[in-house]
């Protein structure tokens, strides 16, 4: 009995020591980063302040509203993770969506795990823990990502490692932050998925792009209406480069197969000779795409 007493007694002073001790102050010379409190401490929710390095920028109001319900009845169920700075002072590191619930909720403690990490370090650990979670948007994670390769030196082998997905994965996450800001916006309000995204990708006007991002809000396509449009698209281009080798193309006129094929939603082809005569050749795969297609002409 009295050995169960002291060595309750005996951890109680090593968490003392942990938050007490100047070693663990961020403005100490030898940091390690690699110290972690196997206890879990009860902090005041007014000493933890908020994450310069928090990768998500949203959080659904309904959402943080039932997780305070939640926590109000059951308590935190899975502690934060703070960084100490100094004598009762503490930066989160992870948990940010429990910290506000726990706010919300009127909580004055929460459950923390307590690090020491240095400023790299510590949005490492950030980005890494918030890449794991289910509702992130994929613009979210794309950033996560493109931030850890190049403010925590990390190569996309190495990233691969630490968080483990495929390098393909990651490469087509940081494909989307190339996309335009129309597109990009579109993809974290979940208005379109990533596999229109990837789509779009592919097309190398950025012009065509918005078009094309416009067309699949106004009409509802899905991921294969869209890829067929693509290759449709990529057809038509191609065909067109041949057509200019034999005869320049107007610049006025360079993008109009590819107007057509997304107005008709089919492959378009433009021929002109040089004395301006040619002809415009509209595809289509039924009787019904064709009837679809004289009604849109009509």
């Amino acid at each position: 009995m009295s050995n169960t007493k002291g060595k309750k007694k005996a951890l109680g002073r090593g968490l003392d020591a942990i938050l007490q001790s100047p070693e663990t102050d961020i403005t100490a010379v030898d940091i390690s980063g690699n110290y972690v409190a196997g206890a879990i401490a009860e902090l005041d929710i007014d000493k933890i302040e908020a994450n310069p390095f928090q990768p998500r920028t949203d959080f659904d109001e309904q959402n943080l509203k039932e997780l305070a319900d939640s926590i109000s009845a059951q308590g935190v169920i899975q502690p934060v993770t703070v960084r100490k700075l100094g004598f009762e002072k503490y930066q989160l590191i992870a948990g940010e969506r429990r910290l506000r619930a726990s706010q919300l909720a009127g909580l004055h403690r929460i459950p923390a795990y307590i690090r020491v990490a240095n400023d790299e370090q510590m949005l490492e650990m950030a980005l890494i823990e918030n890449i794991h979670r289910h509702d992130l948007n994929s613009i979210e994670v794309a950033i996560s990502y493109a931030r850890l390769i190049e403010e925590c030196k990390l190569t996309q082998e190495k990233l691969s490692e630490k968080i483990g997905k495929n390098r393909s994965t990651i490469s087509n996450f940081l494909r989307l932050l190339k996309l335009p800001p129309e597109i990009q916006i579109a993809i974290r309000d979940d208005v379109i998925s990533m596999g229109h995204a990837r789509a779009l990708i592919t097309i190398k006007d950025e012009e065509t792009q918005i078009k094309l991002l416009k067309k699949i809000i106004t009409e509802g396509l899905n991921v294969r209406q869209v890829e067929a449009l693509v290759r449709d698209l990529y057809t038509s281009d191609t065909s067109d480069k041949k057509n200019t080798a034999k005869s320049s193309l107007p610049e006025k006129y360079k993008k109009t197969p590819a107007e057509l094929s997304l107005m008709f939603n089919s492959k378009v082809s433009l021929k002109r000779n040089n004395k301006g005569k040619g002809s415009i050749v509209i595809g289509f795969n039924s009787d019904e795409d064709l009837d679809r297609i004289l009604n849109l002409i009509k």
